[in-house]
């Protein structure tokens, strides 16, 4: 097939979404099918099957688009036009300015599009202090809705969650095609030594952007209520706008926490020595980072947030704590610190979880969606 994915955020894979639209591009170029990206990306100027558009000019708020690590494409009709030309089925990574247009576009040809779901309200509704309005919410999901998902041939959801979230905030069903963004077999248990300086440290890792709706201070204040805070080494790993802010309030901790963004090869090694993943975020569509984390061996303690897919991958109470509660994750932190005997016990029962997780397999249901998608436009020309 002729497929081109139009990506209004790419760049560096230091984002969930990144991540995913680039493994989804990996595995059909693998596959043989031609593939043609366009993205804001400026270092893919010039590379074959990348067609680079300008970014957004947002002013005065640049530095802070900057800060979240984003680079937002500027629609350009005309690259749009020569990408999808000729085009099999066009997906759409994420529902902004640039994939409206292409979504457009498209359909002017008679080409169907496709979309995937990898962007919660919260995470827009964050940056302008509303993200806790369920109103903002819903009306951010119906430009969502009326502007993308509804005009989609196929609408591709991470997880059973966030389409219910959707649907039912929308009032409307949607071609549903529920598809993990799935665990690469790179991330495997193996025996990894901790770093010298981390030696004597129970080390306790959380892999997620430094932004409000991951509630990293939640994680920080239940270290500093521990009954080990001296002997815990927080491992921040990601980038983002708030990590001045956190860098300050981890100050007050009796062992300073690493912040740092990991290539997907360090990320193996950090994973190995860990000796517990926690994941307070309180708004997530599913957090493979997590089940990465339980692929190497850790035992997760999740947040029970109603508006996060994660928490389903809890085994047991004991996996869970009380939403943006740090007493109720320190409690948890200690359990699992004082019962290691249990702990390894829980590990083994997390033994094949991720299994179901095998991101071949989700890549494979990625290709067969496009496939389906792709023949509506010859069944419309019969």
């Amino acid at each position: 097939m002729k497929i081109t994915i139009v990506c209004d955020v790419l760049g560096a894979e230091n984002n969930g979404t990144t991540v995913a639209a680039m493994n989804l591009i990996r595995s059909l170029r693998e596959k043989n099918h031609d593939v043609t990206v366009v993205c804001p990306d400026e270092e893919r100027k010039g590379e074959s099957g990348y067609v680079a558009v300008e970014p957004i000019n947002f002013g005065i708020l640049n530095n802070y688009v900057k800060s979240n690590g984003v680079c937002i494409a500027r629609p350009d009709d005309d690259s749009l036009e020569k990408a999808i030309s000729g085009s099999d089925v066009v997906h759409l990574v994420t529902p902004f300015f640039l994939a409206a247009h292409a979504l457009k576009i498209a359909q002017s040809m008679g080409i169907p599009v496709t979309a995937s779901f990898h962007c919660q309200a919260e995470n827009l509704t964050n940056h302008l202090r509303v993200m806790n309005s369920r109103i903002a919410n819903r009306k951010t999901y119906k430009v969502f809705y009326d502007t993308i998902y509804s005009r989609c041939t196929a609408v591709h959801y991470p997880t059973e969650f966030i389409r219910e979230v959707f649907e039912e905030s929308v009032g409307h069903k949607t071609n549903a095609y529920v598809i993990s963004n799935g665990v690469s077999k790179r991330f495997v248990r193996r025996s990894v030594e901790k770093p010298q300086d981390m030696k004597d440290k129970i080390v306790i890792l959380f892999t997620g952007r430094y932004s409000r709706e991951k509630s990293h201070s939640v994680l920080i204040n239940a270290v500093l209520a521990s009954r080990y805070s001296d002997k815990i080494q927080l491992i921040f790993a990601g980038a983002g706008p708030l990590e001045q802010k956190l860098r300050k309030q981890a100050e007050k901790l009796p062992v300073f926490p690493e912040f740092k963004f990991f290539s997907r090869e360090e990320m193996l090694d950090v994973l190995n020595y860990s000796d517990l993943y926690v994941h307070p975020a309180e708004i997530e569509i599913e957090a493979i980072a997590c089940l990465e984390a339980i692929t190497c061996g850790l035992v997760p303690v999740i947040s029970d947030s109603p508006r996060s897919a994660t928490r389903f991958f809890a085994m047991s109470e004991r996996n869970l704590f009380r939403c943006n509660d740090p007493t109720s994750l320190a409690e948890r932190i200690d359990w699992w610190i004082e019962h290691p005997a249990e702990k390894e016990e829980c590990r083994r029962e997390y033994e094949g979880f991720a299994k179901q997780f095998d991101q071949d397999i989700c890549m494979d249901m990625m290709e067969r969606m496009l496939k389906e998608a792709a023949a509506t436009r010859v069944c419309a020309h019969e």
